[in-house]
């Protein structure tokens, strides 16, 4: 680093620059559990069948998971505050349109919209807060803030969209997007500034982008039919195969070209290879228990949507303490490693505390100590895990770097909903199936054989999250952050002296 870099002082608008960035993000993560919320009504209004209510959840999980690296890049080259106002900008306008919907066609276009410009927003989110905070103890404290909102923020939006459905209407629940936006892109406009020198000025990896986004979208998709078609179903098996060939065929494209969408650099070193997947299978489990506990609070014990989002309140609130106060503190003082893997196991414990659920189980005694123990747990893990995948990244590559970790987390979610919901489904379809109704009648039978189900799928996640810990455990071995080298716009000027022997040496974080 030269004698520049090390003498410049911080940008002094850093902390108002995370709390913008933080309010987009949070909107982001709002977004993705508030609409679920407000579907039954949204589809009742607009005459939308049973066959296609799914799209309105599918056609942003499409566009958003299928953009994701072609955004990052896009930040790289922009800016990442240019990237990141276009994004809330076009977020907003999506938001607008889908509350103002008046048929189907236009409420799925409108949720396309906001998955292609969320693709842009939260890379450029991630690799603005990892440009911005360089120094060890201040980027502890402002990837805590930014963890505990990424983790904890989907909780919250249940809450919120059941508040917003049930005394406005399922419109609101768009509408609603739109402060969040606005107040973001102004502060973004008037107080971020992005350090100079890290943009990427490479001509665009066209092939990279068409491979990385049909390879991606047919994954994503592949997940979402296999939930509603079955995983032998042809179509489901072709777009896994379809989709294994095109991101080989992109792994392949990323090692000869010159200017890479996805320089190999970026995932083969082993502590953010490390960080990508674990943090991807523990929000497999993460993501199928979260959707079980809904189900077994709405349709097992009778919890309204306003209610169901209380019930999640607590797990928010240990979050918040597992990254601000525990993630935070210790990871200066502790390798990724030695908070991760005892992060995602405790959250294991958590999951395996679950697996107890009965039909008439209590939320003192079951439900309640589950939901701190995984708040903590992956509080405690999310915050050194989004620190470490940017961490020693090039400037020119923070976008693409920051658009893996949320390709991790929107597969991992993808995989946690399908997966653990197929396997759930078919438990309680054989549960049934050997049971005869008893003395409470077929209501009672039905709902044990959905808690039958949904603990059956519990115990799956507890094994991921298992292997999460120990993926954490043994792939990542950095040293404390404050020994760890976080690359400068000097760092990155010097660099780019040959852009031939930029692709093609490792950024190593030890």
């Amino acid at each position: 680093m030269s004698e520049t870099a090390r003498t410049a002082l911080p940008d002094p608008r850093r902390w108002k620059a995370l709390a913008f960035i933080s309010i987009a993000q949070l909107m982001v993560v709002l977004d993705a559990t508030i609409v679920n919320i407000a579907l039954p009504s949204a589809q009742h209004d607009l005459g939308i069948s049973d066959a296609n209510k799914q799209w309105v959840i599918t056609a942003y999980a499409l566009a958003f998971g299928g953009l994701l690296l072609f955004g990052g890049r896009i930040a790289d080259k922009w800016g990442r505050k240019r990237a990141f106002v276009t994004g809330l900008t076009g977020f907003a306008l999506a938001s607008a349109i889908g509350g103002f919907a008046g048929n189907e066609a236009m409420l799925l276009s409108s949720r396309a919209a906001q998955g292609a410009f969320g693709a842009l927003l939260a890379p450029s989110a991630l690799s603005l807060l990892a440009t911005t905070f360089t120094d060890a103890k201040e980027r502890a404290k402002a990837f805590g803030i930014f963890g505990a909102i990424a983790g904890g923020g989907g909780a919250v939006g249940l809450l919120l969209g059941g508040v917003l459905t049930e005394y406005l209407n399922w419109r609101w629940t768009f509408f609603a997007n739109i402060p969040f936006a606005v107040i973001a892109a102004l502060g973004a406009y008037f107080v971020i500034r992005e350090p100079e020198g890290g943009r990427n000025r490479n001509p665009l990896d066209i092939p990279g982008v068409l491979l990385s986004t049909l390879g991606l979208v047919s994954l994503v998709y592949g997940f979402t039919r296999a939930e509603t078609a079955g995983w032998s179903a042809a179509s489901t098996i072709g777009l896994f195969v379809a989709s294994g060939v095109l991101l080989a065929t992109f792994a392949i494209v990323e090692s000869r070209v010159r200017t890479p969408l996805l320089p190999m650099r970026v995932v083969t070193d082993r502590n953010r290879g490390g960080a990508y997947l674990s943090l991807g299978l523990a929000i497999i489990g993460m993501f199928g228990v979260f959707l079980f506990l809904t189900y077994y609070l709405q349709v097992v014990q009778g919890y309204s949507a306003i209610r169901t989002g209380l019930g999640f309140l607590p797990m928010v609130a240990a979050f918040v303490v597992g990254s601000t106060q525990i993630g935070a503190r210790l990871v200066n003082r502790l390798p990724a490693r030695a908070l991760m893997a005892p992060g995602f196991a405790v959250a294991g414990i958590a999951m395996l505390l679950l697996t107890r659920l009965e039909v008439g189980s209590s939320y003192p005694g079951v439900i309640l100590p589950g939901l701190v123990l995984l708040g903590l747990g992956m509080g405690t893990a999310f915050m050194p895990a989004m620190s470490l995948a940017t961490t020693g990244v090039q400037p020119r590559d923070a976008g693409v770097a920051s658009a893996m970790v949320n390709t991790s987390q929107q597969v991992g979610g993808a995989i946690g909903t399908a997966l653990l919901n197929t396997i759930a489904a078919s438990a309680t379809t054989t549960y049934l199936a050997g049971h005869a109704a008893g003395a409470g009648g077929a209501k009672l039978l039905q709902a044990q054989g959905l808690v039958h189900g949904y603990t059956h799928a519990i115990w799956w996640a507890v094994g991921i999250e298992a292997v999460a810990a120990l993926i954490a455990l043994t792939f990542i071995n950095s040293g404390r952050p404050s020994t760890v080298k976080v690359a400068s716009s000097d760092d990155a000027d010097a660099a780019s002296a040959s852009s031939a022997e930029q692709d093609s040496v490792p950024v190593v974080l030890h």
